[in-house]
């Protein structure tokens, strides 16, 4: 048996896939892998909105397994690729173009004072690297 190892361009790319595949199919929990700093950030901006339940990291020594629970909240969720630079400014444009409405939805941002949605970001007046989004 011949085995293709798949690189993984994206660690997160494939977590926002894998949560919204599940969300769609209506499943209440869905169980991810690998899992990465970088991923559990990305969750914790989600969670404090209250877009997915509780979540628990699974380590099984390797890349570790990180279990979600759902709560039907996600409608779409994803990266945006290449991590554009966004400064301050700019903030305002993205979250038009990438969000349905201002008051809803939240970008992703990776900043110098870690990861967080924009609006945080913005309270901090800084900007960051765009990592993706969630509404």
């Amino acid at each position: 048996a011949h085995t293709v190892t798949m690189v993984r361009m994206s660690v997160l790319a494939d977590t926002l896939k894998t949560i919204y595949n599940a969300e769609r199919r209506g499943k209440r929990q869905v169980m991810i892998r690998p899992s990465s700093k970088v991923v559990v950030k990305f969750l914790q901006v989600m969670q404090k909105h209250g877009y997915i339940g509780e979540f628990e990291i699974v380590d099984d020594r390797r890349a570790g397994k990180i279990v979600i629970e759902l709560n039907g909240r996600i409608n779409k969720c994803g990266v945006i690729s290449p991590r554009f630079d966004i400064k301050l400014n700019d903030i305002e444009q993205w979250t038009s173009n990438v969000l349905p409405s201002r008051q809803f939805g939240h970008l992703v941002l990776t900043t110098s004072y870690g990861i967080m949605d924009h609006e945080e970001a913005r309270r901090k007046s800084t900007g960051g690297k765009i990592l993706g989004f969630f509404y």
